[in-house]
């Protein structure tokens, strides 16, 4: 059985908590910032017919979650062949 080159295991771990907090923020300025926070200033935006600050509470925070896991898993599949992990 072959052994696998080393990598270096800082910087990968590294790259991947930057995603990781990178996603986080952008999954908390959808989720609680547009949807909680800044609901009213948003409210004066219309988007199909509904509210901006409503929409994004309601709809545009679940889409929002669907990009950041797509993001998600693109970057560590990036990721794990720039380190040489990838599983294919």
């Amino acid at each position: 059985m072959p052994s696998q080159p080393k990598i270096n295991t800082k910087r990968y771990w590294r790259k991947n908590l930057q995603t990781l907090l990178i996603l986080l923020f952008f999954w908390f300025l959808v989720s609680f910032e547009f949807g909680i926070l800044w609901v009213e200033e948003l409210n004066q935006i219309r988007l199909g017919g509904f509210k901006l600050g409503f929409w994004f509470a309601q709809q545009g925070s679940i889409y929002a979650f669907v990009v950041l896991i797509f993001i998600y898993v693109y970057r560590m599949n990036r990721l794990d062949k720039e380190f040489d992990v990838n599983e294919e």
